[in-house]
């Protein structure tokens, strides 16, 4: 009896070790999001891990992008030493997108969102509101005229395919943004295309860096 229930508590004992290795190999792989292997012509690779669990639809709709190559060949259009660098824009000047928008999943849009917007963050661009500065100024939103509301939901919910990488910290940006994700490797790359850029972000064409895929893994 007691040597059945000693090979019973040893296999109880291996069972246990299989799942914990295997539950730690899964965790290691994949964490709680994505990986995104960004490649740049002349530059090199940013390896980007995406985190749906804080905004489900801003990675959903960056995947579906990348899968279906919608980003091959397309640049970064805007670059900022110290504060971003911007692509994703089949045009190349900032004024394109793909073929829908998306709900914005930042705070000011009433979506939790906990991503800060630190160095090394991914995160989406999207129009503008003038009227936007009411709401920083202390103004409650259902008690602005509806055609500013109206004005606000549109640049709130514009997010299409265009985003940025942080290149230094940016809190401002916190709230008002859908960041999603942050740089694993590849932080160099960003530094190099940051190097020589302007103060005002404009590339001319020619110069823009090139993004030859983004492959989801």
């Amino acid at each position: 009896m007691k040597k059945a229930l000693k090979v019973i508590l040893s296999l109880a004992l291996v069972i246990v070790m299989v799942f914990s290795f295997a539950s730690c190999g899964t965790s290691s792989e994949g964490g709680n999001g994505n990986i995104a292997v960004i490649t740049i012509k002349d530059y090199g690779t940013v390896t980007v891990e995406l985190q749906p669990d804080v905004a489900p639809i801003t990675v959903e709709n960056f995947v579906k992008r990348s899968n279906e190559g919608f980003y091959n060949g397309l640049t970064f259009h805007r670059i900022i030493k110290g504060f971003m660098v911007q692509g994703g824009d089949p045009k190349g000047t900032g004024t394109g997108g793909s073929d829908e928008n998306i709900k914005g999943e930042f705070s000011a849009n009433g979506v939790k969102n906990t991503i800060k917007h630190d160095r090394g963050v991914i995160s989406m661009a999207r129009s503008g509101s003038a009227y936007e500065q009411y709401l920083s100024m202390g103004y409650r939103f259902e008690d602005l005229p509806s055609e500013i509301q109206q004005d606000i939901e549109r640049a709130f919910n514009s997010a299409s395919s265009q985003f940025f990488i942080v290149h230094e910290d940016s809190a401002h940006l916190d709230g008002n943004y859908a960041a999603f994700g942050h740089v694993t490797e590849g932080m160099e790359v960003i530094d190099k295309i940051c190097k020589d850029a302007d103060n005002n972000g404009t590339i001319p064409a020619a110069n823009q860096p090139v993004i030859e895929s983004i492959v989801i893994k």
